[in-house]
């Protein structure tokens, strides 16, 4: 279901601090992340592939482009919907600002499964959240500089789990300092987290309650059936005020955690 937590524009040595937590089936096949191009002379992005439905819930570019995405949750499903992963890939690879791309997903945003779509261009220093829930006409607003959080509900909406991180995140930068803001050590110490609140206060999002329950936490290690279900891999990326980007991943292969870590110089950093 994922879960994110980010610091834009507001931190005194970095653009942005992005944390982000892939929750799936483990059976799904999924690509870590690495520099991929989705089809031949299109631009490479860094990040995760779903090998099923061929997008990624994050990534970023070369030139200062970023996307990420988290699903709504919700009882029911729309039958042949569009793939979201594709929502991120066609930013990353198009021509369009944020506001832009937003403008344009909106026009068919009733054909996708329920979203959270962040969108950003680090260069001119533009964020901008899509949602196509609760229905009717889609959401769309530009992103403050600040801490947020966003789960499977709205931008900053309250879900304990939410709270917790934004909070976790928040004591983190408060206490660390540049030099001390490790991204492995922050992986570990926030998005490890496997606490999940008192059954009163988890969200009703329809779905059934202990199923609700189960993924309740920041991290997620469960089952659904027969099928394992839970956190796939942990990200944590840092983009610096002269332009460079560390992504640091841990992920879930054939039942053993991995890491990678690739560092690179955003083109035409201001």
């Amino acid at each position: 279901m994922c879960i994110a937590a980010w610091a834009w524009e507001c931190h005194p040595a970095h653009r942005l601090l992005l944390l982000f937590n892939r929750d799936e089936y483990h059976s799904r096949p999924t690509q870590p992340a690495q520099w991929w191009a989705p089809g031949e002379g299109s631009k490479e992005m860094l990040g995760g592939r779903d090998e099923l439905g061929g997008g990624t819930w994050m990534g970023c570019t070369r030139d200062g482009k970023l996307a990420f995405l988290t699903n709504v949750r919700e009882p029911g499903s729309l039958i042949g919907a569009k793939t979201r992963g594709q929502l991120p890939v066609r930013f990353l690879q198009g021509s369009h600002g944020p506001l832009e791309y937003a403008t344009e997903i909106a026009k068919e945003a009733d054909q996708y499964n329920g979203f959270n779509l962040i969108v950003a261009d680090m260069n001119s220093g533009t964020m901008v959240y899509i949602s196509n829930r609760p229905g009717g006409d889609p959401v769309i607003q530009t992103v403050a500089p600040g801490l947020h959080v966003l789960s499977n509900a709205a931008i900053d909406s309250p879900w304990p789990k939410a709270l917790r991180l934004g909070q976790s995140f928040k004591g983190y930068l408060e206490t660390h300092s540049d030099a001390e803001a490790s991204l492995k050590q922050m992986v570990e110490g926030l998005m490890m987290d496997t606490i999940k609140p008192d059954r009163s206060v988890v969200p009703d999002t329809g779905v059934d309650p202990e199923w609700e329950y189960k993924i309740s936490s920041i991290f997620i290690d469960t089952a659904k059936g027969q099928a394992q279900y839970g956190t796939r891999s942990m990200v944590a990326l840092a983009a610096k005020l002269d332009g460079e980007v560390t992504f640091y991943e841990r992920y879930l292969e054939n039942s053993l955690w991995k890491e990678n870590l690739i560092q690179f110089q955003m083109e035409n950093a201001k």
